[in-house]
């Protein structure tokens, strides 16, 4: 029996809801790890398909029931080849998975300029995994709600998408930090980066894009257009770099530019001859990637080896490196998110670091809270560099220790809202604050040895709740007082006990 079609206005609740089930409906065959690559390609198949469908009937309406007229390209954001619309996978019993290949091959190459590539390469038609039965069950599960405009907004739809993200992220609890970092952390790095209207977005290791749409968030939360903002991003995992491409279909962006593709060896962006630069660059690569290439970094034909080469045992500061070389010459500034030995590791990187320093580009050193994301308990820390750095900011670093900003939970801590608006107000005021902040001249950074280890700046105050020496003998003379009263009243009992 089919589903009947729900066709009111969707609510974020119900959409998540019907996410979660649909992971439900995988749950068995399909490891949570993998869910990723079996759900996001169904919604958004079933989301373009009832967008196609929206966009047909409005043109049908305006022509007066034209069908060829509605059928021009022109009137459809996506074209639907025929047999690879939803409605031709949810009509076949037989060989579903392989129906659904037909289809999501179809439309990557009916619309190779935006579409290539993006519905992975999930093994649909392996019967073994997934029977007919388990995905008709599938298939009539995404076709209980409508997902066109009219029905279900793109910033809802992103929302619940989001959601599912992180679902992913709570069921897996492994290595989901790979494609989900926790939205707090991107937040408190939107605020820091503060994108403007017309300026480029930059994420080298951009996951799932959640750093890239939270630029879009800033601007709308600031009332301005974030239309015009121009978003690059690069993700060497295939399922990944696709799920960020359907991430911005899925809310509404249009402007952007996903590659895939190993960053650190084969850079994706470029304007003539050189790398591309951007107003701002903002990531959360890796923690120390091995083997990341660092071969071809001694002369790398593209020019990131500012400072030297990391070793090919750790590639956080070949991350920074290439980050530092994308910011343009103006307006570039950038934060990234590394683990706390990229502060005070030697050899290399801490030349490397020492460099970097000289050169006056690094702004603020943030330490966060330990066990914040998803898979590791390690805290992390935000870097944040700057081409130009205000003038009341240049030869200065800022410290904020972070490790106290955090509401602790049962298996995992979270950086909360009041958390995130007491960081980024200590980095705007850019003062010292006992304890927490302090402002630290490159001349006393130099004298510690270029070793950016958040204490060494930032000493705690021990409180003690010592009394003053007036306080302690005054104690002292009463107690002494009282211990002299009770031997005598001692010694008055013995006497008469003797007696």
């Amino acid at each position: 029996m089919q589903l009947q079609l729900n066709l009111t206005k969707v609510s974020l609740s119900q959409l998540e809801q019907y996410l979660a089930k649909a992971a439900w409906i995988l749950k068995g065959p399909v490891g949570a790890s993998d869910f990723k690559a079996y759900i996001f390609p169904m919604l958004f198949f079933k989301r373009i398909s009832d967008v196609y469908d929206e966009e047909y009937q409005l043109a049908l309406d305006e022509s007066g029931g034209d069908e060829e007229y509605a059928s021009l390209p022109e009137f459809h954001r996506f074209t639907i080849p025929e047999g690879c619309h939803w409605k031709d996978v949810r009509e076949t019993t037989v060989n579903v998975g392989l129906a659904l290949e037909r289809a999501f091959r179809g439309i990557e190459q009916a619309n190779q300029e935006y579409l290539y590539g993006i519905f992975g390469d999930a093994q649909w038609s392996n019967k073994n995994m997934l029977s007919d039965h388990l995905l008709i069950n599938l298939v009539e599960h995404f076709s209980q709600y409508n997902l066109a405009n009219s029905n279900v907004d793109p910033d809802i739809l992103g929302q619940a998408y989001e959601y599912l993200i992180k679902h992913f992220a709570d069921l897996t609890n492994k290595k989901a930090g790979e494609f989900y970092t926790p939205r707090s952390v991107v937040h408190l790095m939107g605020l820091i980066i503060d994108a403007h209207e017309g300026e480029s977005i930059y994420d080298p290791a951009c996951g799932t894009g959640g750093m890239l749409l939270e630029s879009i968030n800033h601007l709308k939360e600031n009332g301005e257009d974030y239309r015009t903002l121009k978003l690059y991003g690069q993700e060497k995992n295939l399922t990944s770099s696709s799920i960020a491409r359907m991430n911005m279909f899925l809310h509404g962006i249009e402007d952007f530019q996903i590659a895939r593709g190993d960053t650190l060896r084969t850079p994706a962006f470029f304007a003539g001859d050189a790398l591309k630069t951007f107003d701002c660059v903002i990531a959360n690569p890796p923690f120390s990637l091995k083997e990341w290439g660092s071969d071809n970094w001694v002369n790398d034909p593209y020019g990131r080896n500012i400072a030297g080469t990391p070793p090919d045992s750790n590639g956080d500061m070949a991350w920074v490196q290439h980050m530092v070389k994308s910011m343009n010459d103006h307006t570039g500034r950038m934060a990234v998110v590394l683990p706390h030995g990229a502060l005070f590791r030697k050899g290399a990187e801490g030349s490397i670091r020492e460099a970097l320093i000289r050169m006056d580009l690094l702004e603020a050193v943030i330490g966060l809270a330990p066990n914040i994301f998803y898979g590791t308990q390690l805290a992390a820390c935000i870097m944040v560099f700057r081409r130009r750095k205000a003038t009341d900011r240049q030869q200065k670093v800022l410290f904020i220790d972070g490790s106290a900003q955090m509401r602790v939970g049962r298996a995992q801590n979270f950086l909360e809202k009041e958390h995130v608006d007491q960081l980024f107000g200590w980095y705007a005021a850019f003062e010292d604050v006992t304890d927490y902040v302090k402002v630290v001249g490159l001349n006393d950074i130099a004298a510690n040895d270029f070793n950016l280890n958040i204490p060494l700046y930032i000493e705690k105050s021990v409180e003690d709740n010592l009394p003053s020496v007036d306080e302690a003998l005054a104690d002292l003379k009463t107690a002494w007082a009282e211990c002299q009263q009770a031997e005598a009243m001692f010694l008055e009992k013995l006497s008469k006990f003797i007696e």
